[in-house]
């Protein structure tokens, strides 16, 4: 048989309500020349009964198989795959009829191409579209720290073999570690054209936020051990104390143990943190880092006058470098760490460390994306910085600052005397390590997470 020119996989676990739609989004693409591979995973529901009304057909091949998951279903559809471009389609998503045609033109004129992807529609469970997702012209994008979707990307498939198809230990985030790896070797190109519908229903992974964050976690880990030098780091925790600070929660109990406990001890189990530096100008605090630590953190008698709070972190950061011996200067990365998040996790230290070198990064800063409407005050009234469309521009995304990390680059403070500048990275935060304790309504939720850690925190 003459090999197809895009193969389209159709990956399926008990979407029967959705996937005879998917199938037929395919079969009825304005470009004709494909082959579809059903591979069923597993399912209970009436999926099979759908699937064999198409077995039949000369361009659909049925795969069934048991619960194999994510990834190493796509590795059995990448060895089962003839065409020369490869696309997955999730059962309960389905094609724009020129989404094929579009992709694989754009493929086949850019020959250099690893993989293109387009913008996208969000719909209902019943179908509705609620809205399109515009991604950013990435002819223009100089931080690729944004990736295309997992579904409906099309990938040029000798660049997935030259890469070894998918990592089988990951469970999902499939798009995360391909586009991880062709930005290292294959330039990428997106068509501002929404050319798949995106079907947000109660099973649908992305409502899995800690999974999600968790997994991109450990991709970016291995990915980082593979690929990049290790950067020497440093953690700097400024804390001013109750001497200066009368409200500060420095040493208040939580969980059994004082508040700053909890971010030094994250710090120390930091595979990337190699020191731990302290700055404090309160003898209470010094006395207690003194008793509990001792030599395994670096404490930094830190002047009154640098705690004041008119003051810039900056300096005291110049002031922390400048205490340490000469064979502890050298650091290429510090990592600023404050003690009002006390669920702030070290792989979570660790990934924004990574994050900072995958992508050449001068900084990287803690976020939650900010899904709710935004107001500013302009003497008139409330005035909405964004307005409330069916159509949602990728640039106007907002990022909520969560003030409680900084990753920055040695060489980028020195020669900038900022904390947060150049290229800005972002990792986010899931609900549980972006707590920041500013008042009693929040130390009394910190003590409800704090006993039911196995709850709240993901379990990396």
């Amino acid at each position: 048989m003459t090999k197809p020119l895009v193969s389209v996989y159709i990956t399926n676990h008990n979407y029967g309500n959705f996937i005879e739609q998917a199938i037929n989004s395919v079969l009825k693409q304005t470009l004709q020349d494909f082959e579809v591979i059903i591979i069923d995973d597993g399912s209970t529901d009436n999926s099979r009964e759908i699937i064999a009304r198409y077995e039949k057909l000369p361009r659909v091949v049925a795969i069934y198989q048991q619960n194999k998951g994510l990834n190493v279903t796509n590795n059995i559809a990448l060895r089962a795959a003839r065409g020369k471009y490869l696309m997955r389609l999730d059962a309960d998503d389905y094609l724009d009829e020129n989404a094929l045609m579009i992709m694989a033109e754009t493929l086949k004129r850019n020959p250099e191409i690893g993989l293109v992807f387009p913008d996208y529609y969000h719909v209902t469970e019943e179908g509705e579209i609620i809205e399109i997702i515009r991604r950013h012209d990435f002819a223009k994008v100089t931080l690729l720290d944004q990736p295309a979707h997992g579904a409906c990307t099309m990938v040029r498939k000798r660049c997935l073999e030259e890469i070894g198809g998918y990592d089988e230990s990951f469970s999902c985030q499939d798009g995360y570690y391909l586009w991880i790896r062709f930005i290292q070797l294959f330039p990428v190109k997106n068509i501002n054209l929404p050319l798949f519908y995106y079907r947000q229903h109660g099973k649908s992974l992305t409502k899995n936020e800690n999974r999600i964050l968790e997994t991109r976690s450990k991709i970016v880990e291995k990915q980082s051990q593979k690929s990049f030098r290790q950067l020497s780091a440093t953690a700097i925790i400024p804390v001013r104390g109750p001497e200066i600070e009368p409200g500060s929660i420095a040493l208040r109990p939580l969980g059994g143990k004082p508040f700053i406990n909890w971010t030094i001890d994250e710090a120390l189990k930091s595979s990337r943190i190699s020191q731990v530096i302290i700055s404090t100008p309160d003898q209470q605090i010094l006395e207690h880092l003194e008793k509990e630590y001792g030599n395994a953190i670096t404490i930094v008698r830190r002047p009154r006058e640098l705690a004041a709070f008119n003051t810039s972190i900056v300096d005291t950061i110049h002031h922390a470098f400048s205490c340490l011996p000469d064979d502890q200067q050298k650091t290429d990365v510090f990592a600023v760490l404050y003690t009002e998040a006390p669920f702030l996790i070290a792989h979570y230290i660790d990934t924004a460390i990574d994050l900072l070198e995958l992508f050449n990064s001068d900084s990287v800063v803690a976020v939650r994306l900010e899904d709710h409407n935004v107001f500013q005050h302009r003497g008139k009234g409330l005035e909405q910085l964004r307005q409330s469309s069916s159509l949602r521009l990728e640039r106007e995304f907002l990022f909520r600052d969560l003030g409680r990390m900084r990753v920055v680059r040695r060489r980028y403070f020195e020669k900038h005397n900022k904390i947060l500048g150049g290229q800005i990275g972002h990792i986010v935060l899931d609900q549980t390590a972006a707590l920041n304790v500013h008042s009693e309504w929040d130390w009394h939720l910190a003590e409800l997470i704090a006993g039911n850690l196995e709850l709240f925190r993901p379990a990396y």
